[in-house]
């Protein structure tokens, strides 16, 4: 059983308390008791541990050594002024994930800089506490199948994941497009559950990250970004490029039936001709349709914001690939509709449309690698592959 140390900084005590607008009025208490369910469920054991002083959670992460798989950190204001702790971070030589509870990078400009940053594997902000919950998933998968990351181009947030099958190629392979509405904070650990689950299955995982709003991205540079990601498969001898399936959830829905028109597509400012064309288009909860998307204020002004006052080629329907369509009829962030209206028009401009439809599950049951719903897609991914 893996073990994780989940260290919290000064203030974290006051939780609750000090400024429940940004930070909520969940107590400490609340969380370290979330933080052992959230390992539990991933059949590993947590450990909490807070300080206000900065000797104290030196200390901690030294012991921390042989006896911990991983760190979870939280050091409060001293993740921007601390180089001790980043020093005792490196030296004990664990896997760090540094987590924020607020948006750090849309607050005061000093919290924007983190002196932990270059020494730990990934840092999480602005997820609410929810952003620990991420933190000990990352650890989980990061251990369980150790990802290879490549860069597709010279922006830091130009990488993937890749994650291979045992044995030889060459694979088939899944690019995997995270949503969260093309906000900075969500980021591509969102799918790591299923980069894990679909390399276990014999399909090798292209997990992306890409430009989000608030760091450069929206129209054009995200789908500048996504293009130049599925065409980087070219550099891999391992992978089969007839067999490629890109999937995307909620704003990565739509990103993943774009990525799989360009082939019918005037790019225009985006980029020259594909050099990938996907077998398969995945859309798990998907923003089908950006046009009632703004209409409808979905994600509350994100795709307004995404489009950045302009528009995006989009005459899919019909992609003029197989396509498949889950989406939960609980989603209360994007209405099952989206997926049926898609499919609809799909099928009658001649695309292949299946639709998976489930009663019980919410939006994000699709990236829950645990699900009968998700396990469902995998399946039709792993054949249409075949």
């Amino acid at each position: 059983m893996r073990r994780y140390l989940v260290l919290n900084g000064p203030n974290l005590d006051l939780l609750g308390v000090r400024r429940p607008d940004i930070y909520g009025t969940a107590t400490l208490d609340d969380l370290e008791a979330h933080c052992r369910a959230w390992a539990r469920n991933l059949g590993a054991e947590v450990r909490t541990f807070q300080s206000n002083d900065e000797g104290a959670l030196i200390d901690a992460i030294h012991q921390a050594r042989e006896v911990f798989d991983g760190i979870v950190i939280n050091a409060g204001a001293l993740s921007h002024t601390s180089y001790a702790l980043a020093d005792a971070l490196e030296a004990v030589a664990l896997p760090v994930v540094e987590v924020h509870i607020s948006n750090v990078r849309a607050r005061e400009t000093w919290r924007a800089t983190s002196v932990l940053a270059p020494v730990v594997a990934r840092t999480i902000y602005g997820r609410g506490l929810e952003g620990y919950r991420w933190a000990l998933r990352f650890l989980h998968f990061a251990a369980a199948r150790p990802p290879d990351t490549f860069a597709y181009g010279t922006h830091p947030d130009q990488v993937a994941d890749l994650r291979l099958p045992y044995g030889p190629g060459p694979h088939p392979v899944c690019v995997l497009l995270h949503g969260g509405f093309w906000r900075d904070p969500w980021q591509r650990d969102l799918m790591d559950g299923l980069a894990v689950d679909l390399a276990s299955r014999g399909v090798a995982s292209w997990n992306v990250e890409y430009r989000r709003l608030g760091a450069g991205g929206g129209r054009p540079a995200t789908l500048v970004d996504v293009a130049a990601a599925v065409d980087a498969l070219t550099g891999f001898g391992v992978l089969d490029l007839e067999r490629v399936a890109v999937a995307g959830h909620s704003a990565g829905g739509f990103l993943a039936l774009w990525a799989a028109s360009r082939h019918r597509l005037d790019l225009g400012e985006v980029g020259s001709e594909p050099e990938v064309t996907p077998r398969l288009a995945v859309s798990l909860a998907g923003v089908t349709d950006l046009d009632t998307a703004v209409d409808t204020d979905l994600g509350n002004g994100a795709v307004t914001a995404f489009l950045r006052g302009g528009s995006v080629a989009m005459p899919f329907p019909p992609t003029g690939v197989k396509t498949l369509l889950a989406h939960g009829e609980r989603d209360s962030d994007v209405p099952a509709t989206f997926s049926l209206e898609y499919a609809r028009a799909a099928r009658a401009a001649g695309d292949a449309v299946e639709v998976i439809m489930d009663r019980e599950a919410g939006h994000m049951s699709l990236i829950d690698e645990s699900t009968s719903l998700w396990h469902q897609v995998a399946e039709d991914i792993v054949e249409a592959l075949a």
